[in-house]
């Protein structure tokens, strides 16, 4: 049986996670549809372009995570470029809990959700986008009627992988979230854990519970894509 602080990192997790698909999931619609639709153009310009883009979605990727988490607390402080407006605006104050979890979590993952997604959008043969529009389709409706369903299970897996990505966050979270009380992810509450008096043997259900949810999440997003790449062949 877990404790209370266990469960209690658990819910806080999924929450997060949650919130950081939800939140990100518009915008890497858009950036993996954008660039892998993006032309193969010999133009210099172009390609220096959406290098420029990828370079900036995969940054987070490579930065280490308290790097991240240092830029976001930079943002997200009262006196910050986008923590100042939202005080003044709505009263708000985002750092130290669990939205800015949130936030971090998003940022992290999105490389790993925009990638999926592009490649499953580039899987769809854009023909038939064109064929749609034809037959008098605008070209939102036929994204919504006929990319966005043939690419659903590759935007699913990249749902997947971005969820398990963000309940593994550590370093960037631990900057704008800090280990309050009662306030910690399943990463925190273990790295709490470890420096108390006996925390490491108490870890291990947390451990073992990180380790299934990543392994699930890997095995789920393998299958979607599994099932993706028999559609494209069929």
């Amino acid at each position: 049986m877990l404790t209370a602080e266990e469960w209690s990192a658990l819910r806080l997790s999924f929450q997060v996670g949650a919130w950081a698909v939800v939140g990100s999931l518009p915008a890497a619609l858009a950036l993996g549809y954008v660039l892998a639709r993006w032309s193969a153009s010999s133009r210099w310009f172009s390609q220096a372009a959406k290098w420029l883009v990828q370079v900036a979605i995969d940054l987070p990727l490579v930065l280490p995570p308290v790097v991240t988490g240092y830029l976001l607390l930079r943002l997200l402080a009262p006196k910050g470029p986008i923590g100042s407006y939202l005080q003044a605006w709505f009263g708000v104050r985002v750092l130290f809990t669990w939205p800015a979890a949130a936030i971090a979590a998003a940022v992290v993952s999105f490389p790993l959700m925009v990638r999926s997604i592009r490649l499953a959008f580039h899987a769809v043969d854009p023909r038939l986008e064109f064929a749609a529009r034809s037959l008098g389709a605008g070209r939102l409706n036929a994204f919504l009627t006929i990319s966005l369903p043939l690419a659903r299970r590759g935007v699913a897996a990249g749902c997947i992988l971005a969820f398990a990505r963000s309940l593994g966050e550590f370093g960037a979270t631990m900057m704008v979230l800090g280990s309050i009380e009662g306030q910690r992810t399943i990463p925190l509450a273990i790295y709490t854990l470890v420096y108390q008096p006996g925390g490491i043997e108490r870890s291990w259900r947390l451990v073992v519970i990180s380790i299934v949810l990543a392994c699930g999440a890997l095995a789920m997003s393998e299958w979607l894509e599994r099932r993706q790449t028999l559609r494209e062949e069929v």
